[in-house]
């Protein structure tokens, strides 16, 4: 699940790094000269500086994955048993010391359960590679920065799922724009076509050997958990690779941001990587726009999902329209009419608005069900409180932006978890459950900030 906090953090950190290692004032330059509309040619001698390798091995090694090996069986802690001379010369001599060029090794594939049911299958490099990818990934990053539409929030610094969420609820709120078109591309990071990705790199780092080991990274083969290397067939981007998100955001940015603005350019939009929401005046506006986008991924070896994919009417109070589609789900959030007080009379209205959605909701309950609440072996309830505080602060943070009363039936389930806990930990309460839920009571009275969800009013 996305945490607002921890994606700010995560921005403040690379700053900080890049101030740290005296890199930042050399990314504002590349964005100012790719503002100006400068095409790079000579980027070796920053992309191989001693300053942006050790950033980029910090910036790895501050990540999570880092710790996960690729098919070489190394991790970052690795690259930190060497000095930083060492490091900065391993990544020159992987760059420039091949004769035919760096040949990057195939990535170990890695099943992550989703919230359907289903796997979403990451490519993980080895460690030597992510560090390259890095190094070049942070000098790609302002250069394409600086061509990036505003409404594009998705893998980007200082944007996050809030961004694109608040600017989807404040176009939903315009009186003018009637309908939405709900985008779904399917299997968006499989089919990726290379030959397109790779004319879309070129237009702004057009020298060789950049293009040849980006050209070799979305080409490795992908190694599975029996040993078998599957060959890429000319399309897909592997997800787990550091700069795989630079380089999707870029193909949609000409397949999708470019185009909608040269040949729509009366649709509002709001793109999070491959999920976009297109606001619409009108039903045939709405229509239209939605088979031309239709074609235009055909055209780029993409597809709409058919099912997905669907129109959707923002009736409110002012739009009085009887239409079968009247909700959209968007990162975690289910827009839809809903019963809205007035904050000048305190009467009710019918607005459309966002809250958290049910999909959401059933995935806190999963979670509930996986932490095994009644199961903690702490010897207080303070211990439960404290390892639970993690995931409750980041759903709070998430989904309590907008009517943070949704999140009610949730922390109603969490409660009954910790009755349960109690009934197991304490025998008097063990076959009486009212006496529990008056202790729990009784409890939050006297330390009402003990769990997280508490301190907003929550039982």
């Amino acid at each position: 699940m996305p945490n607002e906090k921890k994606a700010k953090s995560k921005c403040v950190e690379y700053l900080r790094h890049a101030e740290y290692y005296d890199m930042q004032s050399t990314f504002d330059e590349l964005y100012a000269r790719s503002q100006a509309g400068e095409i790079f040619e000579n980027l070796m001698d920053v992309i191989l500086s001693r300053e942006n390798i050790l950033l980029a091995y910090r910036n790895i090694k501050s990540n999570t994955g880092s710790i996960t090996p690729g098919t070489d069986k190394l991790e970052i802690s690795d690259i930190g048993k060497l000095t930083a001379d060492e490091v900065t010369a391993r990544v020159r001599k992987i760059v420039k010391g091949a004769k035919n060029g760096y040949t990057p090794r195939s990535v170990r594939r890695k099943d992550i359960p989703k919230p359907n049911g289903n796997t979403r299958p990451l490519g993980i490099p080895c460690i030597w590679d992510r560090l390259v990818q890095q190094c070049i990934k942070q000098v790609m990053e302002p250069i394409c920065e600086a061509k990036f539409h505003e409404r594009n929030n998705g893998f980007r610094p200082y944007r996050s799922t809030q961004n694109a969420i608040a600017q989807c609820y404040k176009m939903a709120q315009l009186q003018n724009l009637h309908f939405v078109v709900d985008v779904d591309i399917v299997g968006f990071f499989d089919n990726i076509d290379h030959e397109r990705l790779m004319l879309a790199v070129q237009k702004h780092v057009p020298e060789k050997w950049c293009l040849l080991y980006i050209q070799r990274w979305l080409t490795m083969p992908v190694q599975t958990k029996s040993g078998e290397l599957i060959q890429k067939q000319g399309k897909g981007t592997p997800q787990g690779g550091v700069i795989s998100p630079l380089l999707a955001n870029l193909f949609l940015h000409y397949a999708m941001d470019k185009w909608l603005e040269q040949n729509h350019p009366n649709v509002e939009y709001v793109r999070y990587a491959d999920d976009a929401i297109l606001h619409c005046k009108t039903k045939t506006e709405a229509e239209q726009t939605l088979a031309a986008l239709d074609e235009r991924m055909k055209a780029c070896g993409l597809e709409l999902h058919p099912e997905k994919t669907k129109q959707v009417y923002c009736r409110d109070y002012r739009r009085q329209n009887t239409y079968e589609t009247v909700k959209f789900d968007f990162l975690g959030y289910s827009f839809q009419p809903r019963s809205t007080k007035s904050k000048q009379t305190g009467k009710l209205f019918l607005g459309f608005d966002c809250a958290i959605s049910i999909s959401s909701k059933k995935r806190i309950a999963d979670k509930l069900e996986d932490l095994k609440i009644d199961r903690l072996n702490f010897k207080s309830i303070v211990g439960v409180a404290l390892y639970l505080e993690p995931f409750i602060r980041g759903w709070i943070n998430y989904y309590g932006k907008y009517r943070i009363t949704e999140l009610k039936p949730v922390f109603l389930l969490l409660r009954q978890r910790l009755v349960w806990w109690a009934r197991k930990r304490y025998k008097r309460y063990k076959t009486n459950m009212v006496k529990a839920y008056r202790w729990l009571d009784r409890v939050q009275k006297q330390f009402p900030n003990l769990f997280y969800q508490w301190r907003y009013g929550f039982a």
